[in-house]
């Protein structure tokens, strides 16, 4: 009979136990950047921290945990956590005007890990060029405009028109700091990975 110690069986490995762990902190993280929410008199959408976050998650962690990040944000959203914009939480949120914009973040950090990290595998970020990043943040924000905008315009029956300007055209001096500010941090972090 051969026994086996739990010292020499490994349920999971310690990669995915720090991919995992890393996830839930980003989805805290962006938890905490949505009470960060400034009432935009343009738009029904507040200006928020959560799309720095969604560019972050997708720089740092990468594609596939970038969006597990966003998915367990949503979760915990949905179930009640106060992790949605000035703390509000529920489905509800979800189904409202500005649940499209929410529901697109998994997609959104996908996309912009996607093309940061050019392709699915994880790459330092040390060797992307700026414009590659800046690349990668613009394709996220195309995914948030394109599910975020239908969905309120839907919700509110706007025009289009409106609904493009209002979710959309107003928020970009917005999203080009948020892109700024997460090139800054990329960058400082592979400064000191080195």
């Amino acid at each position: 009979m051969t026994r086996t110690s739990t010292a020499d069986v490994d349920l999971v490995g310690d990669e995915v136990a720090r991919n995992v762990a890393q996830a839930a902190v980003f989805a805290a993280l962006i938890g905490a950047f949505a009470y960060v929410a400034i009432p935009y008199p343009l738009s029904p959408a507040p200006v928020t921290l959560q799309v720095l976050g969604v560019f972050l998650a997708g720089l740092l962690l990468g594609p596939v945990w970038g969006a597990a990040a966003l998915v367990l944000y949503l979760v915990a959203g949905a179930l009640g956590a106060p992790v949605f914009a000035q703390g509000s939480a529920g489905l509800g949120v979800l189904v409202g005007p500005t649940g499209g914009y929410i529901f697109s973040y998994p997609l959104a950090a996908a996309a912009v890990g996607y093309v940061a990290h050019g392709g699915f595998e994880f790459r330092s970020l040390a060797e992307s060029s700026v414009p590659r990043l800046v690349g990668g943040m613009a394709a996220g924000t195309l995914v948030i405009y394109g599910i975020g905008v239908p969905f309120m315009w839907w919700n509110l029956d706007m025009t289009v028109t409106t609904a493009i300007v209002s979710g959309a055209v107003v928020f970009v001096p917005a999203e080009a700091a948020k892109m700024a500010a997460a090139i800054g941090l990329v960058r400082s972090n592979a400064i000191r990975a080195e």
